[in-house]
C-alpha cells in the first residue's frame, strides 16, 4: 500500500486524517498566490476552511483553489477524471444541460456566482461550505439495481459508489433549481440558492433531499 500511496502524493494529492486513517484528496488544497495569499473562487470565497465531514466523499470532492472554475474539459476523457474537476465547475456543467442552456458556460457561471452571493447574504456562511454540505446531504448511500435470474428480474439493494453519490447529488441540485424556476418569475439563481440552503440543512423541502430519501426508502424495501 505504501507504493501507490506515495505515488499519489507525488502527483500533488493531499492527505486529510480521520483519526488514524489517512484519506487522500486528489486535488491539492494548499495552493496559494506568489505573495502567499489564499486563492478565492469568484475572487471572494476561499477553500481553506471548507470541511468534508463524510469520509467516503472526501477523496472525490475536488476543492482545489481556483479563481475561474473552468478546466476546458481537460479531464473529460480520463477514467475517474471528474474527481479532479473543481466541484463548483461540476455544478456549472450540470446547469448547462439538457436543452436550451446547453453549452452556455458563461450563463451558468453567472447563475452560480449570483447564487453564491445570495447564499452568503442569507446564511452568513461560506457558500462553498454550503454547497459541500448540500452534496453530502443529497447523495444517496443505497439504491436499487435489477438482477435477472432465471428469466425473472429482481430489484436488489446495492451500495452507491462515492463518485456516483456526488454525480447524483449535483444532478438533483441542478434539477431542483431548474424545475423551481420553470414557468415561474423566480430566477434560477434564487432557486439554486434556496435548493443549496435547504439541502445543506437536510430540509425535506429540498428536491435533492426528497429524491435521496425516496431512493433509500425503495432500496431498504428491496434488501
Amino acid at each position: 500500500m505504501a507504493g501507490p500511496f506515495n505515488e499519489q502524493l507525488a502527483k500533488g494529492a493531499s492527505v486529510q486524517y480521520l483519526g488514524d486513517v489517512a484519506i487522500i484528496e486528489e486535488c491539492p488544497r494548499s495552493l496559494r498566490t506568489l505573495d502567499g495569499k489564499p486563492i478565492a473562487v469568484f475572487n471572494r470565497w476561499t477553500f481553506e476552511d471548507v470541511t468534508v465531514s463524510d469520509p467516503g466523499l472526501r477523496r472525490y470532492l475536488c476543492l482545489k483553489p481556483v479563481y475561474l472554475p473552468h478546466t476546458e474539459g481537460r479531464y473529460q476523457k480520463r477514467r475517474f477524471g471528474k474527481a479532479r474537476i473543481p466541484i463548483v465547475e461540476r455544478l456549472m456543467n450540470a446547469l448547462m444541460h439538457p436543452g436550451r442552456n446547453a453549452g452556455k458556460k458563461h450563463k451558468a457561471y453567472n447563475i452560480v456566482k449570483r447564487a453564491f452571493e445570495m447564499v452568503y447574504v442569507r446564511t452568513g456562511k461560506n457558500p462553498l461550505q454550503v454547497l459541500v454540505d448540500a452534496i453530502q446531504n443529497g447523495s444517496p448511500k443505497e439504491e436499487v439495481t435489477r438482477i435477472i435470474y432465471g428469466g425473472i428480474a429482481y430489484p436488489v439493494s446495492v451500495d452507491v459508489a462515492p463518485q456516483r453519490r456526488i454525480d447524483v447529488a449535483i444532478r438533483w441540485l441542478a434539477e431542483g433549481a431548474r424545475s423551481c424556476s420553470f414557468n415561474n418569475p423566480k430566477p434560477i439563481e434564487e432557486c439554486l440558492a434556496d435548493e443549496m440552503i435547504a439541502a445543506a440543512a437536510g430540509d425535506p423541502k429540498s428536491y435533492a433531499v426528497r429524491r435521496k430519501d425516496e431512493t433509500e426508502r425503495i432500496a431498504a424495501a428491496s434488501r
